[in-house]
Formats: structure tokens, C-alpha cells, sequence
């Protein structure tokens, strides 16, 4: 597989890691196009990937070309490529609120598959939610399974309208996951604990209720019943959530990403 990148940043780094990692491409294959020297001078260096200024020499007889551009260079990026990619290049697009008709019409390409990954993708661990337009060989289809499987798990989803939904919730999740870890590290150090062992007791315990889910089988209300006396300490804590409508903040923050993804395509 030939790949090219259009944008250095820290997704697309995830991506080139991951590719080069499960052998799913060579260094020499592999191209990244960036306005920052330092940045490509540091892809090549780490990787050894070929680097170029150029986002024409970067997607020349490639297989694959993976925008990964900030939103707001996106229009530029269009009105260069627009037009200059064959008919059988995979488009794979991993910009936020980009959507597929926008892409369609701005790079005048039909063969586009339209990604929606989150940060963990930095350690493999990573969950993408993508779609693909008919244009989109079965065999292209596979390539693009094996890309986001490189990073972690991936679900394909037949109707675009999922991926808005997928940015508020995996897409913009690990923020959420970080904040209440960030809570309860603060909230246990303000009882007394040392701060490096408030860290600890969290991680793991989130890392350990996560894959608990996972491996179990219950469902997460199941889950929490069974850790929950009545009247136990447990019983007392989840009252001071409840009484601050937790599970509606929850919601309404979800909504307003939710939102706000919507609105960043158009």
C-alpha cells in the first residue's frame, strides 16, 4: 500500500505509527505533507517516511490519501487537490464536521471514506467510527478496516448521520474520561490522600471498571447495583450525583457536542 498524508499532526502520526507497526505499509510508501518544516523533519526522522511541502507530490500514485488537516484548512486544501486525484484514489478523511458531500464536491471525487477516530489511537487503543461512499471498492472497504483496526477497533456505519453522533461521544469521549479523572484525583487529595497515590487508585480503578464491563457482559447499571450497599458509603456518594442531576449534565453535554459537530459541517 502506497499512503499518503496530508497533514502532520498528532492524529496523523497515530495513523503513520500504527500502519508502519502492523506492517500494513514500508517507510518508503509512505508520504506526509505538512506547512511545518519541523514537523516533517520529525516524521522523517522518527519514522522515516518521505516528507514534501508539496500536498501534489504527497498524493502522486498513492493508493490512499488520508486528509488530516485542521477544519479550518480545509477549503484550502480543496481547492488544491480539487480535481488532481484519480478516480481510484481512496480519500480517507479524519477531519472533524467535514462532511462526505462537502468533500465530494470540493476535491471533485467520488471515492471517500469518512473517519471519525479519537486520541487513544495513540497506544492502539484507539475507536473509529467511519462510513465510505459507493464509490468505495470492497477491496478499498478492507484497506480502510485495516488501517483503523491498526489503531484499535473500528465500526463501519451505513448512514453518514452516525459520525456527528460518534464525534460527541468516542470522538470527544477521552475529554470527558480525563476530566473525571482529573476530579477525582483533586476530590481524593482534598481528603488527604497523596497526590501520586490518588492517581493511582483512579487509574486503575477506571481502567479496572472499564474492562470489567467489557468482560462481564452486565450491563453498567447491573454493575453498579451489585458495588452498592444500601446505606453504604457507596449508597451515600452516588446520592450527591443523583441530587446534582450528574446523569442530565451528562446528557446535555453530549448534546451540545453533538451540536456543535453538526454545525461544523454546514
Amino acid at each position: 500500500m502506497k499512503i499518503a498524508f496530508i497533514g502532520g499532526g498528532v492524529m496523523g502520526e497515530a495513523m503513520v505509527s500504527a500502519i508502519l507497526d502492523k506492517g500494513l505499509a514500508k517507510p518508503e510508501a509512505v508520504w506526509a505533507s505538512d506547512v511545518s518544516q519541523a514537523r516533517l523533519k520529525y516524521l522523517k526522522q522518527k519514522y522515516g517516511v518521505a516528507v514534501t511541502e508539496s500536498n501534489l507530490e504527497a498524493i502522486s500514485g498513492k493508493d490512499v490519501v488520508v486528509l488530516a488537516v485542521k477544519p479550518l484548512n480545509l477549503a484550502e486544501v480543496m481547492t488544491e487537490l480539487g480535481g488532481q486525484l484519480k478516480s481510484t484514489q481512496l480519500v480517507l478523511s479524519i477531519i472533524a464536521g467535514a462532511r462526505i458531500g462537502t468533500l465530494r464536491l470540493g476535491l471533485k471525487h467520488g471515492c471517500i471514506a469518512r473517519v471519525m477516530p479519537n486520541t487513544p489511537a495513540q497506544i492502539g487503543e484507539g475507536m473509529s467510527v467511519w462510513t465510505a461512499t459507493p464509490e468505495v471498492t470492497e477491496q478499498q472497504r478492507g484497506l480502510v478496516g485495516a488501517i483503523l483496526g491498526a489503531m484499535g477497533r473500528e465500526l463501519y456505519v451505513d448512514d453518514e448521520k452516525y459520525i456527528d453522533m460518534a464525534t460527541a461521544v468516542s470522538g470527544s469521549g477521552p475529554a470527558y474520561f480525563f476530566l473525571v479523572v482529573e476530579s477525582l484525583v483533586d476530590a481524593a487529595v482534598e481528603i488527604g490522600l497523596p497526590r501520586d497515590m490518588a492517581r493511582e487508585l483512579v487509574l486503575q480503578t477506571m481502567l479496572g471498571s472499564g474492562r470489567l464491563i467489557q468482560k462481564s457482559g452486565e450491563e453498567p447499571a447491573e454493575l453498579r447495583r451489585k458495588v452498592t450497599s444500601p446505606g453504604g458509603t457507596t449508597a451515600e456518594a452516588l446520592l450527591q450525583f443523583e441530587k446534582e442531576g450528574f446523569t442530565d449534565l451528562v446528557k446535555r453535554a453530549v448534546k451540545a457536542a453533538y451540536d456543535k459537530a453538526k454545525r461544523l459541517g454546514g
